[in-house]
């Protein structure tokens, strides 16, 4: 009884917070996402939003669309370089 009860707790677990940033290509509109109430664009990336416990199915999601993951990064690391743009790796500067 005490270990089911150890192991169910787990509620307070930093991973079911964490929030990460799919960078997304590629995805193109098809009969697999004809039901979103949007639509979708061909050029450039787009951001999605994923808890850490969907992670696997946001993946398997995009991948059935046709998408690419180019890039998956915790929202506050997304969210610093939004304010920071200053902050990003740029090959032509050589100072």
């Amino acid at each position: 009884m005490l270990g089911s009860s150890l192991i169910g707790s787990n509620s307070s677990s930093p991973s079911k917070s964490r929030i990460f940033v799919y960078e997304i290509t590629g995805l193109k509109q098809s009969e697999t996402n004809d039901s979103n109430n949007y639509q979708i664009r061909n050029s450039g990336s787009i951001f999605r939003k994923v808890p850490y416990n969907r992670m696997n199915q946001e993946m398997q999601r995009i991948n059935k669309m046709g998408g690419t993951i180019v890039n998956i990064q915790p929202l506050e690391d997304f969210q610093n370089q939004e304010a920071h743009p200053e902050h990003e790796h740029n090959d032509n500067s050589q100072e």
